[in-house]
């Protein structure tokens, strides 16, 4: 018999991969200082909380109208983004592209990501002023890289011997790839486009703030002038939508998996 194996041996990469979060969490944490000062956290959040209430629900015709120009921005950065993710993606994939093209591709990926969505937005009101059109751009720049990779990883995720199969009985690198890669990703490339749309629609209310268009610049003009119980309404607008398109994300994913969550049949 053998012997017993130690315990450090006995685990996994995931386990070595928690361990080793666990270990940064607590290093972390110990670095977390406040102000030393000795304030009444509870107080200080009641008093202010107070301020939005009652809300002043006679902004809420220009809350609908700002909402319904951030509900728009967010669909048409969504789709740009992702009309622009895919070659990049299919650029970034190791398994689809050389080396010598994948891995430019991957530092480029990685540049668009290090900018924040409120750089972006910055950047995009510079260029074309304080409106609309600068939301799109910001949250399309910033959503093209989350997409790209999250497609790229996708690609070199799926089973490549369809590919290689059709390759070997004389079909070029797109054939192979629209026949024997498109269809097992469609579905997971369409869900990661609709969590993106999601994200887009809550983004899209921060880069208004820096005046990037949609309800943002409704917060931003509502916490200058300290009326929070208007502020409060957008709030509960934004959390109305974001709602909403929860539910229909749930809706259209079980569209697309119809079985998902259901339990085989003995």
């Amino acid at each position: 018999m053998s012997a017993p194996r130690p315990p450090w041996k006995r685990l996994d990469g995931v386990d070595w991969s928690m361990a080793i979060f666990l270990v940064l969490v607590c290093v972390a944490a110990a670095g977390i200082r406040g102000s030393g000062r000795d304030l009444d956290y509870w107080g200080n959040f009641t008093a202010f909380a107070g301020r939005f209430l009652p809300p002043d629900w006679s902004v809420l015709p220009d809350v609908g109208l700002a909402m319904i120009e951030t509900a728009r921005i967010a669909v048409v950065a969504t789709a740009v983004a992702a009309a622009a993710s895919l070659p990049l993606a299919l650029a970034a994939a190791r398994t689809v592209s050389p080396w010598w093209i994948a891995v430019p591709a991957r530092l480029v990926l990685n540049a668009v990501r290090s900018v924040p969505a409120l750089v972006w937005a910055v950047l995009a009101v510079a260029i074309t002023g304080p409106n609309a059109l600068a939301g799109c751009l910001a949250l399309a720049g910033y959503s093209a890289g989350y997409l790209a990779k999250f497609f790229a990883e996708s690609i070199d995720a799926a089973d490549q011997w369809p590919s290689r199969s059709l390759r070997a009985m004389g079909a070029n690198p797109v054939q192979a790839f629209r026949w024997g890669t498109w269809p097992q990703l469609r579905t997971q490339l369409a869900s990661h486009g609709l969590w993106m749309l999601e994200y887009n629609l809550r983004s899209a209310a921060i880069v208004g703030y820096v005046g990037a268009g949609g309800v943002g610049l409704l917060l931003q003009t509502y916490q200058e002038y300290g009326d929070w119980d208007r502020f409060g309404v957008v709030l509960l607008a934004i959390l109305a939508l974001v709602t909403v398109i929860d539910w229909a994300g749930q809706w259209v994913r079980r569209m697309w998996n119809p079985a998902g969550g259901q339990q085989p049949q003995e």
